[in-house]
């Protein structure tokens, strides 16, 4: 996406809110898959969040990734890598709230989908 976020806190902000959204619509698609095919809330929740953090934070948490691990010996590589990335200064708390936010959307989604009523199964009352 190229989405204009501001800087600072307040783009960190804007960008778990957008992963929350990620993760709502990640994890309704998860529900609707695993109930087609018979498996357990536990594998919608756990594929939603893998795949809504992948989305969501995949590329900042790659750029975090590639800063830590890359060896930037000239300024002209440093300042390569870091024009890439839209906020710098705010990146790890960026990737964490992005993370945040995925898992809370999902989260969120369960919470969503369990509390709809569900038909009662009374086959087993005694």
């Amino acid at each position: 996406m190229n989405l204009v976020l501001h800087y600072g806190l307040l783009g960190s902000l804007e960008a778990a809110l957008i992963a929350l959204a990620v993760g709502f619509v990640v994890f309704s698609v998860w529900w609707q898959v695993c109930r087609r095919t018979g498996l357990s809330h536990g594998h919608a929740i756990g594929w939603a969040c893998l795949v809504a953090v992948v989305i969501a934070a995949g590329i900042d948490s790659w750029k975090l990734f590639y800063l830590g691990m890359v060896r930037l010996e000239s300024p002209l590589y440093a300042r390569l890598a870091l024009a890439s990335i839209h906020d710098p200064d705010q990146l790890g708390t960026r990737v964490v709230l992005e993370m945040l936010g995925a898992v809370s959307g999902v989260g969120l989604g369960w919470w969503w989908f369990i509390s709809r009523k569900q038909p009662a199964d009374d086959s087993d009352a005694a």
